[in-house]
């Protein structure tokens, strides 16, 4: 039950402020809160054989905030501000002694005695926020010297072969490179890592390599490809003129040479392509039947490109006639085209099953009776459906379709779809699967993650562990790297589920065994597991516990993501940047225009700093408002 303060709190307090019962009250409220903080320091006794050095302090001082917050001390802090007390609000890197402080000033306006208490105890104003920036430094490397919050960015694939693209982002301002080990593999790994190292000794500064676990990470299955139909649409203008006609490229079956300035390319027999000539017309009826004619602009050896100026759909079935001037006709065999991705519609109040394994399917609509086939999908992690019960919500896809579950028989579990847009939502193959209702006894590291380790313990400098949850999952990792003789590689616990948050303090516990460890607020899966509505609130709850253990904090997931991939940001995503000056490091992820991403972040970063300070806003001169008001113009 959560400890409430005496009665005095709803007393209306005395116009002077501090008279001698108001103190009196709030000396012995706070002392009910400076008790259970050193209460729960004694508690964390056992715990301390574990924890590092270095970082003892810090677990004391964590173990105090999470105390002091099991009170609700709103009217206390409404109280102490009107006395021109501290009100506790900026307290996290140093609880006890700011509470110290608090009492100290009380009891002198009270007029009683008061012995100072020591001003690290365990830490004090000054000590807290240099254990914060020492490691951070440690974890991320130095800071930039106008810019103390780093900016981390996801490579590409290309990293591994384009030393110039990491010369510029390194140059761009990237601090830490991240490596995905959910994508690509150990070759393409080493290769980035030594970009990166090669990048940062050029530019003659630090430049640290994360390489992030995959994880336990639920996905959809395979789904059975659609028909293969390629459709051609030119380019029209508001009033429907072509401005660009629809361009093919024909090439030998089972050729990936492009063909240069082609929409869409397909396979055609190649001793048919090799008689076509610039100016020859093209007939065929497409899969609607329709009559359609291309021009042959250009051939080379092996291709040709065409075009057409109506909209046309191909499929493996259409035949190309060669009409030439001598009106001879040549058919060409069946176009080899591209396999469709595979897709299920979904539509509100539709069933979906979760099976087990196999490929996936969408329904037929068409028939209505019971024994009629429901849309299927199968899951990367097969035990994950033994855990669901009914009445669980299951999200895909960065929660743009959910569901519920209905019902659980042998072979799968049946889900009613619950949000979709209108119209329907189309799912694919690996696109994420979020239970937040659901408990899941799922290993930390998977088998592929253990090998990927052997790598990680090799080229990087800090690993991510995927989808923690409790503390025993950072305690396997710590053993692993210290199997593999590095167990003072940094550590980055990722929070993405509802139940990592709601185990984040043992986690920071178990992680302060590590000399360095740092948090990152993956803010993609934990919006979909949290509930959008609460991701606000959880973020910020994530930056205080960690800004009272003195653990450096990424900022991630779809930070100017807009810009990354388009050229052009949003506002919204502009304020959103701005917020990650309150951590120790913001993330980016890849995209075409990531260059200019990092190029802005680093821009609003170095003016944020001058402003913000955690939660402290920071009182510096204002330069837009000089002029009084009323004062004339000149």
């Amino acid at each position: 039950m959560r400890p409430t303060m005496n009665e005095s709190a709803n007393q209306s307090m005395d116009p002077t402020g501090w008279d001698r019962a108001t103190c009196d009250a709030l000396i012995g409220e706070l002392r009910v809160v400076r008790e259970a903080m050193l209460d729960s320091e004694a508690r964390l006794l056992p715990l301390l054989a574990q924890i590092d050095r270095s970082q003892l302090a810090s677990a004391a001082n964590l173990a105090h905030y999470l105390a002091m917050r099991r009170f609700d001390l709103r009217r206390v802090q409404e109280r102490l501000a009107w006395i021109g007390v501290s009100s506790l609000g900026r307290a996290e890197t140093h609880v006890l002694a700011n509470v110290d402080k608090a009492l100290g000033i009380l009891h002198v306006l009270a007029g009683r005695s008061w012995t100072p208490k020591n001003s690290d105890e365990p830490t004090g104003y000054l000590r807290g926020p240099a254990l914060l920036a020492r490691n951070a430094e440690g974890i991320f490397g130095p800071p930039r010297p106008d810019r103390s919050v780093r900016i981390m960015v996801t490579l590409p694939t290309e990293a591994a072969d384009d030393a110039s693209l990491v010369d510029d982002l390194v140059a761009a301002g990237m601090d830490v490179a991240r490596i995905n080990c959910a994508h690509d593999d150990e070759a393409h790994w080493t290769a980035m890592a030594a970009q990166v190292r090669s990048a940062a000794q050029k530019a003659g500064r630090t430049v640290r390599v994360l390489m992030d676990l995959g994880g336990p990470k639920l996905r959809t299955g395979p789904i059975a490809a659609g028909p293969a139909v390629l459709k051609l649409r030119p380019v029209r203008d508001a009033y429907g003129r072509v401005l660009e006609p629809a361009r093919l490229g024909l090439r030998a079956p089972g050729s990936t040479r492009p063909v240069d300035g082609a929409n869409a390319h397909v396979g055609v027999d190649a001793d048919w392509l090799a008689q076509l000539e610039p100016g020859d017309r093209i007939e065929l009826s497409d899969a609607r039947d329709a009559a359609r004619r291309f021009a042959v602009l250009r051939c080379e050896e092996g291709a040709a490109l065409l075009e057409c100026a109506r909209t046309t759909y191909l499929t493996p079935e259409t035949r190309l006639r060669l009409r030439r001037r001598d009106s001879a006709r040549r058919d060409a065999t069946a176009l080899e085209l591209p396999a469709a991705a595979g897709t299920i519609r979904l539509q509100r109040g539709e069933t979906l099953r979760l099976v087990r394994e196999g490929l996936g399917h969408g329904a037929r609509p068409q028939e209505r009776r019971a024994s009629a086939r429901l849309a299927a999908v199968s899951c990367t992690l097969p035990q994950a459906l033994d855990a669901l019960r009914p009445g669980e919500r299951v999200w895909f896809d960065d929660g743009r379709i959910g569901a519920v579950v209905r019902r659980r028989t042998s072979k799968a579990v049946e889900l009613e779809v619950t949000v979709a847009r209108e119209g329907g939502e189309v799912l694919r193959a690996d696109k994420g699967i979020n239970l937040p209702d659901t408990r899941l006894e799922l290993p930390a590291l998977t088998d592929t993650d253990l090998r990927d380790l052997r790598v990680v313990a090799r080229i990087a400098d800090l690993v991510g562990l995927s989808f923690a949850q409790s503390a025993d999952d950072v305690r396997q990792l710590r053993k692993q790297l210290a199997k593999l003789g590095v167990p003072d590689l940094g550590l980055m616990l990722k929070i993405e589920t509802r139940r990592g948050f709601e185990h984040l303090p043992e986690m920071l516990f178990a992680a302060m065994g590590a000399r360095v460890t740092g948090v990152m607020i993956a803010r993609g899966d934990l919006a979909v597991e949290c509930g959008y509505e609460r991701l606000a609130e959880v973020q910020e709850e994530i930056l205080w516990a960690c800004e009272a253990a003195h653990v450096p904090v990424v900022w991630a997931t779809q930070v100017l993501e807009t810009l990354a991939r388009t050229g052009q940001p949003s506002r919204a995503e502009i304020t959103d940047a701005a917020m990650g000056v309150r951590a120790e490091c913001v993330m980016l992820n890849k995209g075409p225009h990531v260059r200019e991403a990092i190029r802005a972040l680093d821009d609003i970063l170095r003016r944020m700093q001058l402003h913000q300070s955690k939660k402290r806003p920071l009182l510096r001169a204002l330069k837009a408002w000089r002029r009084a008001p009323g004062s004339a113009a000149r």
